[in-house]
């Protein structure tokens, strides 16, 4: 072999870094899950190079998504697509490379393999046939907008992407409406100020950070209370790039339910009762739905 053939063979498995080629070590056979960056590619570890340089197979959502990493960091693989639309032929392929005694490295568009990817589908199959499974922690978009939230994170739940449909998605955030820890969710810029709308008559008047194109250019946090949020975003246009909402736990403080059926029907003296119970639920922080039933309720014992 000559010279050029060893330097072109030797780059395969290799990575940029400062301006010199850095060779990556052999990786032993398993399953790599690496974190990729969530917006700024400076957000890659050293580990996850080496991985993404050395697996002998690496799987990733979107091959041009990738490619861009890959290129910033000059490591020459061909990356091979998996994700949820061809994930029942592709996962195969993969779990076979792997009982073959072949390295795979699985990452998504951006951030944490598995949070709201198909990949749980692989690690389950992996796990099942004795395949080690090996996570490489990195960037991720839940824990960036937690940390910088300003909101308690001694107890958090990740919730995801809510339904679209808008009785759906109020079905949903009742569920979480007495989790005694810190929400947090994905969601569409266009479907922002309908979500946010649904969480204020849900959750009432918690307190909540919009967080938009977390580490990128124009990264922003906006916080205030749910209704606040709710009302600034309904005016706003839609706004550009990634989302996270994170939403604080209920309050503590509890009031007597006399006390909130006098607050109740001393609104509903002075206005309609759809906006009593949503004045109410601004006052209490109880979601306006439950308050609109009570005052109801209240009416047609007075009847």
């Amino acid at each position: 072999m000559n010279s050029d053939n060893q330097t072109t063979a030797g780059s395969l498995r290799s990575y940029m870094l400062g301006g010199a080629r850095i060779p990556a070590r052999p990786l032993e056979p398993a399953l790599y899950l690496v974190a990729t960056p969530i917006g700024n590619l400076g957000d890659i570890t050293l580990r996850a190079l080496e991985t993404l340089a050395a697996t002998d197979v690496l799987a990733c959502e979107d091959t041009r998504v990738t490619r861009v990493l890959l290129d910033r960091y000059g490591i020459l693989q061909k990356p091979i697509a998996y994700h949820e639309h061809n994930a029942a032929e592709a996962g195969p392929r993969l779990i076979a490379a792997l009982e073959a005694g072949k390295s795979v490295a699985l990452v998504s568009d951006a951030g944490t393999p598995l949070v709201s990817d198909p990949g749980f589908r692989l690690v389950g199959e992996a796990v099942g046939r004795g395949i080690r499974v090996i996570p490489l922690p990195g960037a991720s978009s839940v824990l960036a907008a937690l940390s910088a939230s300003g909101l308690p994170t001694d107890a958090f739940l990740f919730a995801g992407f809510l339904p679209v449909k808008d009785g759906q998605k109020r079905s949903r955030l009742e569920e979480f409406r007495t989790t005694q820890a810190t929400l947090v969710f994905f969601e569409s810029p266009r479907r922002l100020a309908d979500t946010l709308a649904a969480m204020a008559d849900v959750f009432g008047d918690r307190q909540a950070v919009v967080c938009r194109e977390l580490t990128k250019t124009f990264e922003e946090f906006r916080r205030g209370s749910l209704p606040a949020l709710s009302a600034h975003y309904a005016e706003a246009s839609a706004p550009k790039g990634e989302v996270v909402i994170c939403v604080g736990p209920p309050s503590d403080e509890v009031q007597a339910p006399q006390d909130v059926d006098r607050l109740l029907l001393s609104l509903a003296a002075e206005m309609p009762a759809s906006k009593a119970a949503g004045e109410a639920a601004r006052m209490t922080g109880q979601p306006k739905s439950d308050l609109y039933r009570r005052l109801l309720e209240l009416r047609s014992d007075d009847g």
